[in-house]
């Protein structure tokens, strides 16, 4: 389910690789996160992993998601490409989010381990 990724300082990051995985709402965040070995609060998802659902701000249901890992203190990398979605909310959630750094929407599987290995 998972390929694990150790970075040098020690920290590991933990790789969704199951492209079956959908995670359509908070309980399938948690799932994810307690499913992985004990410890790890650094993941790596991509679109896919995500309900479509997901990126309809108004479903709540990236809200409920995004609240689990921030919650437990889990650090999120969601990669893909997000440059098709044309809602200015989305987008300036997906700016705000990266900003933060507790989530973040990137492109690629570097510069998300780059990004959670601070």
């Amino acid at each position: 389910m998972f390929k694990y990724h150790s970075l040098n300082n020690n920290l590991v990051v933990a790789e969704l690789i199951d492209e079956s995985f959908v995670i359509k709402d908070s309980q399938d965040a948690i799932d994810l996160f307690t499913s992985s070995n004990e410890g790890c609060n650094r993941f790596i998802i991509y679109k896919k992993n995500l309900h479509d659902d997901f990126f309809n701000l108004g479903s709540g249901i990236a809200g409920d998601i995004l609240q689990k890992f921030s919650n437990y203190r889990v650090r999120l990398a969601i990669i893909g490409d997000f440059s098709g979605f044309k809602s200015k909310n989305l987008n300036d959630f997906f700016r705000e989010s990266n900003r933060m750094g507790c989530i973040l929407f990137l492109n690629d599987i570097e510069e998300a381990l780059a990004r959670l290995g601070k």
